[in-house]
């Protein structure tokens, strides 16, 4: 017989008639605790109903607490981030902003047991109608999920995850650009590149550009409506030869290892000069540099265990690189590699504005390449090495062979192969005309 229960009673459950003539149903939950229905019932057998209904969820494991999924989104979803192990500092700040953003102002106050399908298909709704992006609605989805998954499956606080729209958390990035070897180098050679001159404001809206040619400083008959402008004029000048440039080559031997070497920026700005082996054709992995939302910087271990590697380097760039550490790195051993201006780590910020990355990838004709892109470059010429799966995996520092099968599907151009061997069975194919006349 349940506890609580009388003789010739209910086995499970009990059921008492209320004032008002309702009737009101309660029960002991797997902790020993009475929950009481939130609801009453005009007839008996309703009640009845109710508890034989709760009864089989707690045999069947799918029980939850009614009193733990009264939490609100937010708070539950905040708990959950800052009891998250194992999760990046960036990986942290990213599903705070996407919480402050995008969920909390629409389902923060909603109680997480009371979150249904039909809310969460509206609420992506919403985001996407208020001009958030896909790519931003899904990572938010994902989040969403993610929480709630924890709430059903870990938590039992609600019988399962109601983020269930197809579709909703996958991102279809467009395809990113691939350089040549010769391309790589071409960049390489104008992040350097500087014309020498000044832009100087006038008065509002006005901007005067002055430039140096063969030596002498001049100034441009026009002005210019903004100070954007004027750099832009003042870049495009020194790139077709109507400024004098100067050429810093600080940057050169960062490019060509980050691409050659498939490094990551937050690798590849850690880098010390111990980490470089030049007699051996290696660089060694073992730290990377995260740059929290708040604009600090924290030096921590690579993203996965695979992180940690070490990494042929192509002679083809042992002299720049040679070259580089003996211009630009002090002799300590624990000395950046890739110093910034005053010789702490450089910022992506800083590399982008003293580089003009942006003029520079345009002068190319590689508008809104990225430095990641370089990382993807060298990836593709690791996969047409025809190097193994689990080689490639070492080099490129991943645990898993996802992104590695990507890059040797890439190459290996399957679907040219397939495509090939149709080719070969019709070439050998009887000639109809023949199977006609016998």
């Amino acid at each position: 017989m349940a506890k609580g229960n009388k003789p010739n009673h209910r086995r499970f459950g009990n059921i008492r008639q209320l004032p008002s003539g309702r009737f009101q149903a309660s029960y002991l939950g797997p902790d020993g605790r009475r929950r009481t229905s939130p609801e009453t019932y005009e007839r008996k057998s309703d009640a009845e109903r109710a508890l034989t209904l709760i009864e089989a969820r707690m045999i069947s494991g799918e029980w939850t607490d009614p009193d733990r999924g009264k939490i609100k989104l937010k708070d539950y979803a905040e708990t959950w981030i800052s009891q998250r192990p194992g999760l990046r500092p960036r990986t942290v700040d990213l599903y705070r902003w996407l919480l402050k953003k995008h969920i909390t102002p629409y389902l923060g106050n909603a109680p997480v047991g009371k979150l249904s399908t039909a809310m969460i298909r509206q609420w992506r709704a919403d985001l996407l109608g208020n001009g958030v992006s896909v790519s931003v609605a899904s990572k938010a989805y994902r989040l969403l999920r993610a929480v709630l998954m924890t709430a059903a499956e870990e938590d039992h606080i609600i019988a399962r995850n109601p983020c269930r729209i197809r579709g909703a958390g996958d991102e279809h990035a467009q395809e990113r650009p691939v350089l040549t070897v010769a391309q790589v180098f071409e960049l390489a050679d104008l992040v350097g590149r500087r014309p020498v001159g000044n832009v100087r404001k006038l008065k509002e809206h006005a901007y005067r550009l002055r430039f140096q040619r063969h030596g002498e400083m001049r100034t441009h008959p026009e002005t210019f409506t903004s100070r954007t402008d004027a750099e832009r004029a003042l870049w495009k000048m020194g790139m077709d030869g109507r400024a004098d440039c100067t050429h810093d080559r600080r940057f050169r031997a960062l490019v060509l290892l980050a691409t050659f070497a498939s490094l990551r920026w937050g690798e590849v700005s850690a880098l010390r000069r111990t980490d470089v082996d030049l007699d051996a054709g290696t660089v060694r992995v073992r730290a990377v540099y995260i740059e929290r939302s708040t604009g600090g910087l924290v030096l921590g271990p690579p993203k996965s265990k695979a992180g940690r590697r070490v990494v042929g380097i192509p002679k083809g760039i042992v002299s720049a690189l040679r070259e580089h550490i003996a211009t630009y790195v002090r002799d300590e051993p624990g000395a950046l590699l890739f110093p910034g201006a005053k010789g702490g780590p450089l910022r992506r910020s800083g590399f982008n504005t003293r580089t003009r990355w942006v003029d520079v990838v345009r002068e190319l004709g590689l508008p809104g390449l990225h430095f990641h892109d370089l990382r993807h470059t060298g990836n593709m010429l690791a996969a047409e090495s025809g190097a193994g799966l689990k080689d490639l995996m070492v080099r490129m520092g991943h645990d898993n062979v996802r992104a590695a099968m990507i890059y040797q599907h890439a190459v290996r151009g399957a679907d040219r192969a397939i495509t090939d061997a149709i080719d070969r069975q019709i070439g050998h194919r009887p000639d109809d005309r023949q199977d006609r006349t016998g």
